[in-house]
């Protein structure tokens, strides 16, 4: 029996360095994602890209997101998604470390393309989910 296509990685936001490479960890080939700690007062490169749009979550602290020049608060529990050739700028203009999740990605998202079964013994190539009914909650 062939080994699972799964891997796994740790966020680790007190690791020192601005950037943790998921994708590279995880051998992710679709899509990038990285774990970006702006310490106080610390702030990114003005960038733009080519290709890729990014979404931004804030998992602690306050981003500042600055595009073309302007200051756009984003709170802890907040996503944001900025157009590819769109010039931003990330700054942490707080007491405390601002800690994100960037994902980044081009081209059209193959939506609906997954495939589901009832239960691990059937056979078969599976069924769209839509059309498998949710299975029954775990007990109490």
């Amino acid at each position: 029996m062939a080994e699972p296509d799964i891997t796994f990685t740790t966020m680790k936001p007190a690791n020192g360095e601005r950037f943790q490479p998921l994708r590279r960890e995880l051998g992710v080939s679709s899509f990038g994602m990285n774990l970006i700690t702006l310490a106080p007062r610390q702030r990114s490169r003005i960038h733009a890209h080519e290709h890729q749009e990014e979404v931004y979550f804030v998992l602690e602290g306050e981003l500042t997101l600055v595009v073309d020049g302007v200051d756009h608060p984003v709170p802890h529990g907040t996503l944001v998604r900025v157009g590819a050739a769109q010039r931003r700028q990330l700054v942490n203009r707080g007491r405390v470390a601002t800690i994100l999740l960037a994902l980044g990605g081009a081209g059209e998202h193959a939506g609906r393309d997954a495939l589901a079964w009832n239960d691990w013994d059937e056979t078969g190539a599976g069924q769209p989910p839509q059309e498998v009914p949710l299975p029954a909650d775990l007990e109490v």
